[in-house]
């Protein structure tokens, strides 16, 4: 189990918010965390670290007022750290190719592929040659409706028809390197992990997945090795000491080390 960074932007601003809470209208979200620092602040350290594959996310929409701030400050950290951080956040086959210019080992892709509820093949084969599927990543992340988790999308605001299961893990799987999952009823919460997500991903594993959502202490840590069966990678923010939560980061980092 690996331990994968992340730089969460919203509003201009490096912030750790309530998943759940995210709206378009009105730029809204439920803050756990705003930071001081800019986005190449959290590179720079990740990168003294030698932690890969980390995550930014942009969490505007690309109409918002927020979104170019939110822009530049991915930038500064793209060029703190150019190869070891991915992003996410609008990304299409018209504006991905520049952000791998720009110094990203992959774009995180969800609401460009998950179109009217369903997977857009076409989108996806559009993104895959816009920037190659060894520099796509899936961001399959979900919320639970009735029985089932669905993938959502739009900022995790709208649920699709598409189930998170073995099928279309197994469906997807041939067309990015990663998946990306956040359990998003948890995330930011940091009262424990979607066990199911977290038992899903582990009896899977045929490639690279990166569970966020929930992790809030140590336990929660060895519980998503324990279900994720080692297969499973985790990000932590909210949590963190480093973004105002009660969790040590060096901790964190030697935990997922021993683990790994």
């Amino acid at each position: 189990m690996r331990f994968r960074p992340c730089i969460d932007i919203h509003n201009g601003k490096v912030k750790q918010i309530v998943g759940g809470s995210l709206k378009d209208q009105g730029d809204f979200a439920r803050d756990n965390f705003v930071s001081d620092l800019d986005g190449g602040y959290y590179a720079s350290l990740y990168r003294k670290l030698g932690l890969k594959g980390g995550h930014i996310i942009l969490l505007n929409p690309a109409g918002s007022r927020y979104y170019e701030a939110d822009v530049a400050q991915a930038e500064a950290a793209l060029k703190a750290y150019p190869g070891g951080l991915m992003i996410g956040g609008g990304m299409n086959a018209d504006n991905a190719a520049a952000f791998l210019y720009k110094g990203a080992s992959h774009v995180i892709v969800t609401s460009y592929v998950f179109k009217d509820g369903q997977i857009h093949y076409e989108n996806l084969d559009r993104m895959i040659r816009a920037v190659g599927k060894d520099h796509l990543v899936l961001d399959l992340s979900c919320r639970k409706k009735e029985n089932d988790y669905y993938i959502v999308t739009d900022r995790w605001q709208n649920y699709t028809d598409v189930r998170l299961n073995r099928e279309t893990l197994d469906q997807l799987a041939s067309c990015c390197d990663e998946f990306l999952i956040h359990a998003v009823d948890v995330e930011g919460k940091a009262g424990g992990i979607e066990e199911e997500v977290a038992a899903l991903l582990g009896d899977w594993g045929r490639i690279p997945v990166t569970y966020a959502g929930g992790v809030g202490s140590i336990e929660d840590l060895n519980k998503l090795k324990k279900l994720g069966r080692d297969r499973v990678d985790v990000t932590i923010g909210s949590a963190l000491d480093l973004f105002g939560g009660p969790l040590d980061f060096d901790e964190v980092l030697k935990k997922c080390q021993k683990n790994a």
